[in-house]
């Protein structure tokens, strides 16, 4: 019988990162990933959930994870499912799902729209960061972009 463990999410960190060493010094980084779904039900109304995945990554991984990324920063996390069980100090058995991280990509934060004219302009005057377009995309995002 053939098996296959193999886990796809994109969600928002929902807690700061905390990263700490084995003792052989590898780098691991625990954190959570509050993933959404959204649906109509059959009555016609929006409906949404949010499942809350904890995480683990290892090593050079780890790292990166802890230096570039904060609660609520998006992330989509490729892995695979482990089960963790343990006693307790009251001597009950504790168990628990985690998603190890076996490769992450970094996701743009949502851009920021402005949905009233006079808001767009005011923001301009300011000197703050200018609104271009209806796209409500901020010219300092664009100069990353290579074409």
């Amino acid at each position: 019988m053939a098996n296959f463990n193999k886990v796809l999410l994109m969600g928002n960190l929902t807690r700061d990162p905390q990263l700490s060493y084995t003792p052989n010094q590898t780098a691991v980084v625990d954190f959570g990933l509050a993933v959404n779904r959204k649906w109509t039900g059959k009555d016609g109304q929006d409906r949404s959930e949010v499942c809350f995945v904890d995480c683990r990554a290892f090593g050079r991984l780890a790292e990166n994870i802890n230096k570039y990324l904060t609660k609520g920063r998006p992330l989509f996390v490729e892995g695979r499912l482990t089960f963790d069980s343990w006693t307790a100090q009251d001597g009950s058995k504790r168990s628990r799902h985690r998603v190890t991280v076996e490769n992450f990509q970094f996701l743009p934060a949502a851009p920021v729209a402005i949905e009233d004219t006079d808001d767009r302009q005011k923001m301009a005057d300011d000197g703050t960061e200018r609104v271009t377009g209806d796209q409500g995309i901020r010219e300092s995002e664009t100069d990353d972009i290579p074409f």
